[in-house]
């Protein structure tokens, strides 16, 4: 049974009593307070005592029609913390309500996309005004022809609390459309197909896949991904349209637990693709995609740390890749029958300081991916009669990238292009005129203009002397002078880049005086690949310390006062702010640390969580002695000690799939048995919800606007 502690028979009667299942908690002074059944775990000679392990349930558990004796405890105690948040913000309803729609205002509520043309149809995704979905259509070889309603996302979302849509892939002659649907935000979705000339709906369903299939060239036949009971996606089946699912024919199963599957079509349609990837080693096969029948041709057995991807033109194959110790990657091609690992010939060398980190084939050109000192680029390389040149823009800090590029046979290229003080743009380059086109600029309702806004880069020294990037942005007035409160966002995981964006509901901060900054850590692959390779593994404090040594430089150079300085991130970024609340609890004022990962040691050394066993290349394996005193010296849940700790909100949803949402709640609990402060922790669990929140486009901002409250709150801030 959840217990409450009493402080004093005085106290209790002063504070209201909120009763859950027998399990009673107070509710308006006490936080809820969580039973502790220690359970001990042993691994060389280190044992480590968990209080909250109970909190964990499965998802046969979570999914049962009549919920069990555990389950219900631990639900109620997720209920229990969403009364007690929402009875102390209670005072910050009316800021709440005011952000809310101050953000939706800027909405464009009839908005629609730049509309893209394949194979003959022009498709577009538009939004209603007071819609929470879009409804994606097309329209037959020119814009004024009749709209061919494919998907109206606010029919089909009817009587479910969470709806969202996987891919949408349409057959070759047009006519059927393969889409995904999730209604459990698990990322588990089911395929249907959709005769798009009648309307009607197939009876085929694919239950448990990754959301999207590829077609043959014959119309009926489809190659899909399935998941295992942790999520990973790990077999390709081929479905034939009208026959039973149970029929279906497995093709390929990755027994790797290290690796995930997937299967994509070349955009010259010639072939069907399987890829087999883990963090530091991928295997792909190829199949013509006229002869789906046919048997998949091995391109280049996996290898250690030898990492690729690949793509066909004419008579070759184009290959990204870190062979031959190519950290930054190169491009090569080989031979289209012939894709030995001994023909692979260089086309455009590694250069260690230019990260490739992609390539789109078209017919007369390729187009690159890059980063130069931290900035993305696109580079134009002609196939004959030019050399190549770099697609050039005026703003000194930006993020650039493909739009939609289908076509093979064009002149064109879409790119999608925003920054601090730009909204996202669409625009249409014409290669040989090198002219580039605005095809849409998200509009930003109200009196926004982009010159009362000013954005910086800075260079900040880490710890071992390595500077750092960081972006900021804030309204022109804003005073240096030690005075302001700033936001300090960060991820740092996976290679994955956290380049400087736009954002409408980012003004809400801004124009209340706040500074937002990225800071540009190590971990992500802002800097090229060693960026990464400097923030994983056993180098992963990296990542932490060069987060803190931003917050002190932001604090040193008086961007923000010392008692006005916040901290955001979400998922392993959640982790990051897990260990900075740590390493440096008295750097931040507040912290939001939304879907955190943070019960590092448990999570990674179950296998049977979904994710673990493909992130031992990310993390370490903790059942390795290194690794596991390592992870343990950083890991946010374990290293909870009793300190004074800065305000604290922490969100999850019950149905996370990657993040699982005894997580935060365990690491909340823990702070609140340990800390020593009376700054207020609060945690948010959406009970409808996965990893990625609320999926219609108004129900996200409630969040937002919980959040930004969170924050003005601890500043007297109220409207």
């Amino acid at each position: 049974m959840i217990k409450v502690l009493f402080i004093s028979s005085i106290f209790v009667q002063l504070t209201t009593l909120n009763t859950f299942a027998n399990n009673t908690y107070i509710m308006d002074t006490l936080p809820p307070v969580a039973e502790t059944q220690p359970k001990t775990f042993t691994l060389f000679g280190d044992t480590r005592t968990d209080n909250y392990f109970w909190m964990r349930l499965t998802d046969q558990q979570k999914e049962a029609k009549q919920p069990d004796e555990q389950t219900t405890k631990v639900v109620n105690y997720l209920k229990a913390e969403n009364a007690y948040r929402e009875q102390q913000m209670k005072h910050t309803e009316a800021l709440q309500a005011t952000l809310f729609e101050e953000i939706k205002s800027r909405i464009k509520q009839d908005d629609k996309s730049v509309p893209y043309i394949y194979d003959g149809y022009y498709y577009i995704s538009r939004f209603e005004t007071g819609k929470e979905y879009p409804i994606h259509s097309r329209k037959k070889e020119n814009l004024d022809a009749a709209e061919e309603i494919m998907l109206n996302l606010n029919d089909l979302a009817k009587g479910y609390s969470y709806y969202a849509i996987g891919g949408r892939n349409i057959s070759t002659n047009n006519k059927i459309l393969a889409y995904g649907v999730d209604t459990l935000s698990r990322r588990q979705y089911f395929i249907t197909f959709k005769n798009l000339e009648t309307g009607q709906q197939y009876n085929d369903i694919i239950p448990n896949t990754t959301g999207s299939v590829t077609w043959a060239n014959d119309n009926k036949t489809v190659f899909y991904t399935r998941k295992d009971e942790a999520l990973r996606s790990y077999k390709i089946y081929r479905h034939t349209l009208g026959t039973p699912t149970n029929t279906d024919v497995l093709i390929y199963h990755e027994k790797d637990e290290k690796f995930n599957v997937s299967v994509t079509k070349t955009k010259t349609k010639q072939f069907i693709i399987i890829a087999s990837n883990a963090t530091l080693s991928a295997e792909y096969s190829f199949l013509n995609a006229n002869n789906p029948n046919g048997q998949f041709t091995l391109f280049e057995k996996r290898q250690d740390k030898l990492e690729y991807t690949i793509d066909q033109y004419e008579n070759n194959w184009y290959i990204l890749t870190n062979k031959d110790a190519a950290e930054n990657f190169k491009i090569m091609t080989t031979p289209l029958n012939n894709t030995s690992l001994k023909n692979w010939v260089d086309l455009i060398p590694h250069n260690k300081n230019i990260l490739i980190t992609d390539f789109d084939l078209f017919k007369n050109h390729m187009v690159i991916s890059e980063r130069v000192g931290g900035i993305t680029q696109l580079k134009i390389r002609p196939w004959t009669n030019g050399k190549p040149f770099y697609i050039k823009f005026n703003e000194p800090s930006y993020t650039v990238g493909a739009n939609a590029n289908l076509n093979f046979n064009t002149n064109v290229y879409r790119l999608s292009y925003t920054s601090l003080t730009t909204p996202p743009t669409v625009y249409d380059y014409n290669i040989p005129t090198k002219k580039l086109t605005l095809l849409k600029q998200t509009e930003v309702l109200g009196n926004f203009n982009p010159n009362n806004y000013t954005s910086e880069r800075v260079m900040v020294k880490a710890n071992d002397g390595t500077m750092i990037p960081m972006s900021i942005v804030y309204k022109k007035g804003f005073p240096k002078n030690g005075t302001s409160p700033v936001l300090l966002y960060g991820y740092g995981s996976y290679g994955i880049s956290t380049d400087p964006y736009f954002s409408a509901d980012r003004l809400s901060m801004l124009n209340r005086g706040f500074a937002f900054a990225i800071a540009h850590i190590r971990g992500g692959q802002e800097m090229g690949r060693s960026w990464y390779e400097n923030g994983k593994f056993l180098k992963k404090k990296n990542t932490f310390t060069d987060f803190i040594a931003c917050g002190q430089y932001l604090v040193n150079n008086k961007y923000a006062a010392k008692n006005k300085l916040f901290a955001n991130g979400g998922s392993a970024g959640g982790l990051l702010m897990g260990a900075v609340l740590n390493m440096a609890p008295n750097l931040w004022r507040g912290v939001i640390a939304d879907v955190p990962f943070v019960d590092v040691i448990n999570t990674m050394i179950d296998e049977t969580i979904p994710l673990t066993t493909g992130e031992f290349d990310e993390w370490g394996n903790p059942k390795q002695k290194e690794y596991y005193n390592y992870i343990k010296s950083y890991s946010p849940y374990d290293n909870v000690a009793a300190v004074n700790y800065p305000a604290i909100l922490v969100t999850t949803g019950y149905w996370d799939s990657q993040v699982q949402y005894w997580e935060p709640a365990k690491w909340v609990a823990k702070l609140r048995q340990f800390k020593t402060d009376n700054n207020p922790l609060y945690l948010y669990c959406n009970m409808e919800t996965g990893h990625g929140g609320a999926s219609g486009r108004f129900k996200r901002i409630y969040d937002v606007a919980r959040n930004y409250a969170f924050l003005f709150d601890l500043l007297g801030i109220k409207n």
